[in-house]
């Protein structure tokens, strides 16, 4: 806990304890992926369960004896148009019967629950796209081979991903989070706590990468001078940090408006889409910093660059966060 509490301090008491340790944890040049959903992902059952779940599951997650959470939202069919998937759970007296398939369900292997998201009413029953889906809590250490099989997939990031079939998965009826019909909201209460996470990873990612080929390029001597003293080498580095410096007052103010409970869902997206722009920058700069060494596995580049290279597109796209803020901050027509 000390060492928490430090690199909470780092961050001189601004609001946020989990964006300081996530961009700690990327800046040391680990990577966060094992625990960033496990900050988001029983949000849904804090905000939205009964306190008998709360109680069953919540003190076991914190003292670490339920391990990781699974997220089993997107389908191979839906991709990001979440109001399109196809797992159903069906009422069966005390219990719901589930079947379909999930893709992108990162660390389901190593998981004991998963918050999982189904259709409870068909599409085309309900008045809007939005109802009918519901919430369910699935223990994962009963279901494992019991209606439900984990294929991992193999990927350029390291986030242990896989997708996960549902062949008459049973879940008890007393494990469904809120009303039934009404889960597409509980998930979307938690999409603005991701992306101010996923910001915080990002910023972490850039300051790898600058302080990585700052380091460099004082080092590396060619042509009798160190690189870092061209300006071919400082312009792009020195952009990259602006940049990486304004995604982090974003970030910070999404983080800011999150906790006192205030509108947080325009700044959390341009939190993600500059903190990923900014991450990505400055890994390219950094690559370029190091030139061929920049692709030998030991310096770690090319695998920070990689895995910096997934928040273009996932939790959510580039180009989604630019239809959100053109719709819902600008004013302009629905695109889609």
């Amino acid at each position: 806990m000390t060492e928490v509490s430090q690199i909470v301090d780092k961050h001189r008491g601004e609001r946020g304890e989990l964006i300081a340790i996530l961009e700690e944890i990327q800046a040391s040049g680990a990577n966060g992926a094992a625990t960033h959903a496990q900050m988001y992902i029983m949000g849904t059952l804090l905000r939205h369960g009964t306190e008998a779940q709360k109680r069953a599951y919540l003190p076991k997650i914190a003292t670490g004896e339920l391990r990781l959470q699974a997220f089993g939202v997107t389908e191979p069919t839906a991709g990001t148009d979440t109001t399109s998937i196809r797992t159903t759970a069906v009422r069966q007296g005390d219990k719901y019967v589930v079947n379909g398939q999930k893709v992108w369900t990162s660390r389901a292997e190593h998981s004991d629950l998963m918050l999982l998201l189904a259709r409870t009413t068909a599409r085309d029953q309900v008045a809007k796209k939005t109802e009918g889906m519901s919430v369910f809590l699935v223990d994962m250490r009963t279901a494992l081979g019991h209606g439900l099989t984990i294929r991992p997939i193999r990927t350029m990031i390291n986030h242990s991903t896989t997708e996960v079939f549902f062949d008459n998965m049973e879940v008890p009826a007393e494990n469904l989070i809120g009303e039934e019909g009404k889960g597409f909201r509980y998930i979307l209460d938690g999409m603005n706590a991701e992306r101010i996470l996923i910001a915080a990873e990002c910023i972490g990612d850039a300051r790898f990468f600058l302080d990585r080929a700052s380091a460099y390029a004082k080092e590396r001597v060619v042509f009798g001078r160190p690189i870092g003293q061209n300006q071919g080498i400082q312009f792009p580095l020195a952009l990259a940090h602006a940049h990486t410096e304004a995604a982090d007052l974003i970030r910070f103010r999404a983080a800011d408006a999150f906790d006192r409970g205030a509108p947080s869902g325009a700044d959390a997206n341009l939190a993600k889409l500059l903190a990923a722009d900014a991450s990505w920058e400055a890994g390219n700069a950094a690559l370029q910093t190091f030139g061929g060494f920049g692709f030998a596995a030991e310096y770690d580049i090319e695998r920070k660059l990689r895995e910096t290279r997934l928040y273009q597109v996932a939790p959510i796209s580039t180009n989604l966060i630019l239809t959100y803020i053109a719709e819902r901050v600008l004013g302009l027509p629905r695109s889609y």
